[in-house]
């Protein structure tokens, strides 16, 4: 009897045990199941979040969505944010050397849409995306080949040179020594078309105005050395004579600014309107800022995946659709009329903006 009433109490337990594996089994497999079927990540490139410029014009979009789309959404951790959708951000390492490995960590949770913010993203995002054909891809600036709606790859492009045509107008227009300067970031074909822009905007106002430019480096690195960009934005003021500088060098343009500042001359900022962002030292030397926004970008995208419309290809933002223009900053205010003036004869096609300087400078010996 006694080996009986063991054997049962043996038995008791093996059943309890297996009820309880299983409700923990059944436990995991209910949270598995729970986790959002629409998931958005996005990878900053060097400067990260905080940069007051490319990489904080993404996040907006990115947060614009969020709060649109999944307003319940709440913050588990500083970087993700979980409701009915789930989203991430990571920003790479100082050099930006962990590009690829951060897209592929993202790919590899299964997240739905995946960003690479910035055009260095080209070559690692178009090696991930082919690993990882499932996941939808979104490349700013940056250019990947023989892509088509099917393709699990969105480049997003933008007509900076539009952007830049009006600055440069700007820049004309508030000069009064008759020399205007660009800084650029990376010696590359994109930040060239901010060059182009600027040069013949200045031109167009002003044919005989002299435009001087310097660029920061020829590697990513060239995006945060705000001492170097101070360096030649002070070239420029002091030694050129410039009395207004454009700056297309991320946040490497901080330093443009306080040379603006330390010589009571005038700045232009790029990407997001960094009158808004600088401090109270700053502001008053800031005239306006190029906007690229490449929060309209992230969003409409975002919006295209919620929205099961997702294409694949090529998407460029210009002026006639809100994807380039320039801050209403009090700098300005005397010329905004002639600057909307000009805005809409680029944006209705009246102004065709060079892309490169060789065009540019063309474009500048016709108005003689």
């Amino acid at each position: 009897m006694f080996q009986i009433m063991r054997t049962k109490k043996v038995l008791a337990l093996i059943l309890v045990s297996v009820m309880v594996i299983s409700m923990v089994l059944a436990a995991g497999c209910s949270t598995k199941a729970k986790r959002p079927d629409v998931r958005i990540g996005l990878v900053f490139d060097v400067g990260g979040r905080g940069d007051k410029s490319f990489n904080d014009s993404a996040y907006a979009g990115f947060e614009k969505a969020m709060k649109e789309f999944d307003p319940t959404a709440k913050s588990t951790d500083k970087t993700t944010w979980v409701g009915k959708y789930e989203w991430k951000y990571l920003e790479p390492s100082a050099g930006g050397e962990n590009r690829e490995q951060l897209l592929r960590t993202l790919a590899e949770d299964k997240y739905t849409l995946v960003f690479g913010v910035g055009f260095l993203f080209t070559d690692a995002l178009a090696n991930v995306a082919k690993a990882f054909p499932a996941t939808k891809f979104a490349l700013i600036d940056g250019f990947v080949d023989k892509l088509t709606d099917a393709s699990n790859i969105v480049c997003l492009g933008f007509s900076e040179h539009e952007g830049s045509f009006v600055v440069g107008a700007a820049a004309a227009k508030l000069s009064k020594t008759g020399t205007v300067g660009f800084v650029g970031g990376m010696k590359i074909p994109l930040i060239e078309k901010f060059e182009a822009g600027f040069y013949a905007g200045a031109k167009y106002v002003n044919p005989k105005i002299k435009v001087v430019s310097a660029y920061i480096g020829t590697t990513g690195d060239a995006f945060k050395d705000p001492t170097k960009g101070k360096e030649l934005a002070l070239s420029q003021f002091q030694k050129d004579k410039a009395d207004v500088v454009y700056h297309a060098s991320g946040a490497s343009g901080v330093g443009v600014f306080q040379a603006a500042a330390q010589v009571k001359k005038l700045a232009i900022g790029v990407d997001s309107d960094q009158y808004l962002t600088a401090g109270a030292d700053l502001q008053p030397y800031i005239a306006t800022s190029m906007l690229k926004r490449v929060d309209v970008a992230v969003y409409e995208t975002i919006k295209a995946v919620v929205g099961n419309t997702f294409k694949g290809g090529y998407r460029t933002f210009g002026l006639s659709d809100n994807g380039v223009g320039y801050a209403d900053n009090p700098g300005i205010k005397d010329i905004k009329a002639a600057l909307d003036e000009i805005k809409g004869k680029v944006a209705k096609g009246e102004i065709k903006v060079p892309a490169n300087m060789a065009d540019a400078k063309k474009f500048a010996d016709a108005l003689k």
